[in-house]
């Protein structure tokens, strides 16, 4: 039943999205043409993937600490590293699309919500160098992988929190002076995103990209994603149905756009 309404939900979102020449806002005109439809390669997806390929070998078997919704692949709480590679993890195309906004945004601050294995830290740290990335997870075995990952990488300063998301996000906000760049990607529930999202609020700004992952993975996460560009302080949104960007552009006119990739 879960697959029927996501694949109506897919076809749905398919009809109904826009490419760039159908929107007429420059700022999202631009966002779509120079960032979310460059397809151009880079040297830091080849590293990158090559990491990926590593974890899609592993034949280590970890015990998972799920403190969100489950997954909708597998259950069982003790998980090859593998199949957590091949279940789990950001695809590359979408990835690498999260590299692309970063890299456009050059955020001061970063903060992740899921870690899981740590690629998409990778994408993210390699695309604003300058940045501080936070990166949270709630599984510690998960964790200690996703902490090689960044070691083979030669990656060290990547700041990772482990425990669960209402512990330790709270201490991660407070202590930024403002929020720049925030990717949620952990625990699946329509409350606990709409938490997540008050929680940042207090601190964004006019150039701050709140990045939704799963917007469409249940009936509760579309409610919170319906919820969110409702909310008065956000001004944009861009429906690309994997992720959803959350905007707030003093002066802008309140528009939410669905674009096609």
């Amino acid at each position: 039943m879960l697959n029927l309404r996501f694949a109506k939900e897919y076809l749905l979102h398919r009809f109904k999205a826009k490419t760039r020449h159908g929107v007429h806002s420059p700022f999202v005109y631009r966002l779509i043409d120079k960032v979310i439809y460059d397809f151009s390669p880079k040297k830091v997806y080849t590293e990158v993937e090559s990491l990926r390929n590593q974890l899609l070998n592993d034949e280590r078997i970890i015990t998972i600490t799920d403190l969100g919704a489950g997954s909708l692949v597998n259950n069982n709480r003790q998980k090859r590293i593998a199949d957590i590679a091949k279940n789990a993890l950001k695809p590359p195309k979408l990835a690498q699309l999260l590299y692309r906004l970063a890299a456009d945004l050059q955020p001061g601050s970063i903060i992740e919500l899921g870690t899981c294995l740590g690629t998409t830290s990778l994408y993210l740290q390699n695309a604003a160098p300058a940045a501080k990335v936070l990166t949270l997870e709630g599984c510690p075995e998960t964790a200690t992988i996703a902490r090689e990952t960044f070691s083979k990488a030669g990656l060290g300063d990547i700041e990772l929190i482990t425990g669960n998301f209402d512990n330790t996000l709270p201490g991660v906000i407070n202590k930024l002076e403002k929020l720049d760049f925030v990717f949620v990607d952990g625990n699946h529930q329509k409350d606990a995103t709409l938490k997540y999202f008050e929680w940042c609020l207090p601190k964004v700004h006019e150039n701050t990209l709140l990045i939704f992952d799963d917007i469409y993975w249940s009936q509760g996460m579309k409610e919170a994603w319906n919820e969110i560009k409702a909310h008065p302080q956000v001004t944009v949104t861009v429906d690309l149905f994997w992720i959803g960007l959350v905007f707030f552009k003093p002066g802008q006119v309140k528009e939410n756009f669905l674009v096609r990739v």
